[in-house]
């Protein structure tokens, strides 16, 4: 087994844990409140502009002609995830500018871009997986003919071209990493910040 996939088994908790986590269920059967997805919208365009820049960072630290293209390809990837929040800003009226990021967003952004700024290249593609591997499970989990308003958020992520991208930095996880114990934690963390950010996404209802 494949260092990736076993760090996949190894935190099978945590997916659990989101798929069960309301936000998500809420965009699966369609019932999220639409304010609370607005929301969620606004801050994930914030998280994915701090994940593009850590895919900056590791590929200029990279030390191979084919880890660098790697990432050039992996940072296109987040550019077409940015337009897609930008088609829901616009037809869902979501303000964009001036977001002020949660304390979950936070986190997570300072967690990756230290790690991407600091810590060995494998370790990087760990810290930078789960977030990949966990949207294109929960695509081909929900269902998009049960989400009414979000089908074309779970349809993205259904999309075996996501699942590809998923796949190609596990790829380089599985290459680059040399401190498996490292890596581990970093895959770990991460996976429990995904989860702290469709927690916040949810509770922010409770503070308005």
């Amino acid at each position: 087994m494949s260092l990736a996939a076993q760090l996949w088994t190894e935190n099978a908790d945590v997916v659990a844990e989101v798929l069960a986590n309301p936000f998500v269920r809420g965009i699966g059967d369609g019932s999220l409140d639409r304010d609370l997805f607005a929301g969620y919208i606004a801050q994930d365009a914030f998280f994915l502009e701090s994940f593009a820049r850590a895919y900056g960072l590791a590929l200029s630290r990279s030390a191979d002609t084919a880890t660098l293209l790697t990432f050039a390809d992996l940072l296109a990837g987040v550019r077409d995830e940015l337009g897609l929040h930008a088609s829901y800003a616009a037809s869902w009226g979501i303000d964009m500018a001036g977001v002020e990021p949660a304390a979950a967003t936070l986190a997570y952004t300072e967690f990756l871009l230290a790690t991407a700024a600091t810590a060995d290249v494998g370790v990087v593609c760990a810290a930078m997986t789960p977030c990949m591997r966990l949207y294109a499970h929960v695509g081909v989990t929900l269902d998009a003919e049960t989400a009414g308003p979000y089908a074309q958020w779970v349809q993205t992520y259904a999309d075996p071209g996501f699942d590809e991208v998923a796949s190609l930095l596990e790829r380089l996880l599985d290459q680059q990493a040399v401190d498996v114990s490292a890596a581990r934690v970093a895959y770990r963390r991460a996976m429990r910040l995904e989860l702290a950010f469709f927690d916040a996404a949810f509770k922010r209802g409770d503070q308005t």
